[in-house]
Parts: C-alpha cells; structure tokens; sequence
C-alpha cells in the first residue's frame, strides 16, 4: 500500500467528528483526503437524537459517507465506542477499505454488544446512569478526567461539547457475515490511563493484528494528535 489514501475517523461515544480537529490537518498536510463525520444523535446531529438510534444506524453513517464519496483504500479509524462501527462498516464493504484502526477501542464479533465488552464494574456504572439521569434509553456523559484528560484547557475545549449517547448502540450486538475478516486490523492502545481497553489489545494480538502503543490518555487525538497522525500514516503506508 502506498501513495494517497483517504482517512475516515469516526469519534466515540458523546463526541462529535470536530474532536479529530487536532489529527485532521496532519493527515491532509500528508496529501490525503480525510472524513472525520458526527454519527447521528449527537453533538451537531443531536437534533436526530432519539430512542430508535442504535448501532445499526451508526454503520449505516459510515456506509453511506464512504459510498456517497466512492470511496476506496479507505483506512477506517475508530475510537472507543466506534470500534464496534469499524466492525461492522468493514463486514459490509470490506472491498472499499484498506485497513481498520481500533483506536483504544472495542474487536467485538458476532452477536457482541459494547456493554457486554466493557468491565463488569464499568458496565454497572453505565447501567446506573442510563436508569436514572438517563431515562432509560442516554447514557449521560462521562468525567474527562477519569478518561486521562488532565490539562485544563483540554478539559475546557472537550466539556462544554459532549452530548449524551444513545444506549441503544451499546446494548444491540454486532451481526456478521465474516467478511470483516478481509481488511486487515490495526490495534493503538492509550496507555496512560486506566486502560479499559487492554483486553481488546489482547484480542487484536491472539488475532495476529499489528498493536501499537501511545502514552498518552483515552482521548489521543486531543492529548497526543501529533504522536497519533505520525502512527496512523505510518500504519497507512505499512
């Protein structure tokens, strides 16, 4: 693989495709084209927010922007959350991507829902969100600084922008035909926080997936963007 490629970044959960900001003109700046869009229901979409939006409907945003573009070569990146969106984008046009980056992020397979991949401590505590201030169906936004954000004015740009989640695209579980298997897997795991997402690198080692390490917290592409675009054009160009 070499030459031009075009970058599709997709955020995680409570986020919106302006936290790429950072990443975005590093990547272009490199010659290639680059998607970062905001999956429905939040931040700038969050006017699409309702109880019905689920994974399902993330995928399909995906699909649809790099159909819409005739996209190819695509390096798909998600993070967190959207790890499970990568999965499933890559079993429904696995001949339009070139590679999938799991960004601190979920490898689920079939029939896996992100709650079910989450510690069982961790799960709780999103269970317990979404009954109460979440009214059964939002998981209210999370504390940056138990994500590893630790610089006030990073804490002042991410805050003010986070929105609440759909639940519903952590409780419906990935379905897959296999063909996911086609494009090759990439694993970046942010090590300077609790590291919810070791196990997940584990599953993309046991997988044979190249795993790659920032010492950085769970939102890379705000606390390390420079460090971040340097491996994802490295990766692209592997």
């Amino acid at each position: 693989m070499s030459g031009r490629h075009v970058f599709v970044l997709i955020h995680g959960a409570w986020h919106g495709g302006w936290v790429w900001q950072r990443v975005t003109p590093l990547l272009s700046e490199a010659g290639h084209e680059v998607h970062s869009p905001t999956l429905t229901g939040v931040s700038d979409r969050a006017h699409l927010l309702s109880p019905q939006v689920g994974l399902g409907t993330h995928i399909e945003d995906v699909v649809a922007l790099i159909e819409a573009h005739d996209a190819r070569d695509v390096v798909l990146v998600g993070h967190s959350y959207a790890g499970q969106v990568v999965t499933g984008v890559a079993d429904r046009i696995p001949d339009r991507l070139a590679k999938r980056v799991h960004l601190d992020a979920f490898v689920g397979d079939d029939g896996d829902a992100a709650i079910d991949l989450l510690p069982e401590r961790i799960a709780g505590h999103y269970r317990e969100s979404v009954a109460g201030p979440g009214f059964g169906w939002l998981i209210p936004v999370r504390s940056l600084s138990v994500l590893g954000v630790e610089e006030q004015s990073d804490l002042d740009w991410l805050g003010p922008r986070l929105t609440p989640h759909p639940w519903l695209t952590y409780t419906e579980p990935l379905r897959l035909t296999g063909k996911a298997d086609q494009v090759p897997g990439v694993f970046i795991e942010c090590t300077d926080w609790m590291r919810v997402f070791t196990p997940h690198a584990e599953r993309a080692a046991a997988r044979g997936w190249p795993v790659h390490e920032i010492a950085t917290g769970h939102e890379a592409m705000v606390t390390a963007p420079g460090q971040l675009a340097e491996l994802l054009l490295d990766i692209a160009a592997a």
